[in-house]
């Protein structure tokens, strides 16, 4: 009798399982719509904690900023922290303002800067990490934890397979990124586990003014498309 139970509940994940999909095609199909009208953007990640009047917000404001006076628009996670002043920056510039919102039991909320008609919602992470890899033409990443390096990880890998075409990929406070690099090069490449090339894209700044130009100067005389 206990075996039968044990696979009458298995076949119930299953069929759940099953269900699930039309769920996660739907999230797929919104977010298509919905990003593949809005331009050019960047992408801004950084911690969730991060609070307003910190160095860190201050910066990513500004540098969201400039990034939408430089013509492109800013996406963020959506919810509070660095992705408010991604979003917030945009907004103070007039700028396009995109949020791709997570559905958490705690930290996520959608922030204010986010424009009307561009604020999505997921349950999924791997459908969210879809659309800023489709739809941005870099990533902007201040210091953050976990979901801020798998996000940042996700790209360097999917550039290194040849999954998505090259894009920039700009780390912001080198105090607070320099030792993971490091430690990739001292390490991961000295055993070959990476080629040198694999970190060609990756750039390491201070400062809005580096980010900009960084931007602009791969994509003189490049299209600006979605990246698959």
């Amino acid at each position: 009798m206990r075996k039968e139970q044990h696979h009458k509940g298995w076949n119930e994940v299953k069929t759940n399982d099953s269900w699930a999909i039309f769920k996660i095609m739907g999230e797929f199909v919104m977010g298509y719509e919905k990003l593949g009208t809005i331009g050019p953007c960047v992408s801004v990640f950084g911690s969730a904690r991060t609070k307003p009047g910190d160095a860190y917000y201050e910066l990513a404001v500004s540098i969201s900023q400039s990034i939408s006076e430089a013509g492109y628009g800013v996406i963020t996670g959506g919810g509070p922290g660095i992705m408010e002043a991604g979003n917030k920056g945009a907004h103070l510039a007039g700028g396009t303002s995109v949020g791709l919102n997570i559905d958490l039991p705690f930290e996520q909320h959608d922030n204010p800067y986010i424009d009307a008609d561009k604020s999505l919602d997921f349950d999924y992470f791997f459908v969210r990490k879809v659309m800023f890899v489709k739809y941005s033409q870099g990533f902007v990443v201040m210091p953050g934890g976990f979901g801020t390096l798998d996000e940042l990880f996700e790209a360097i890998t999917l550039i290194q397979t040849h999954k998505i075409e090259k894009f920039p990929i700009i780390l912001v406070v080198s105090d607070f990124w320099n030792g993971l690099f490091e430690w990739i090069k001292d390490t991961m490449l000295k055993i070959k586990n990476i080629s040198p090339h694999d970190l060609d894209l990756i750039h390491i700044v201070d400062t809005k003014e580096e980010v900009v130009d960084i931007i602009d100067s791969f994509y003189k005389g490049r299209s600006l498309s979605p990246n698959f």
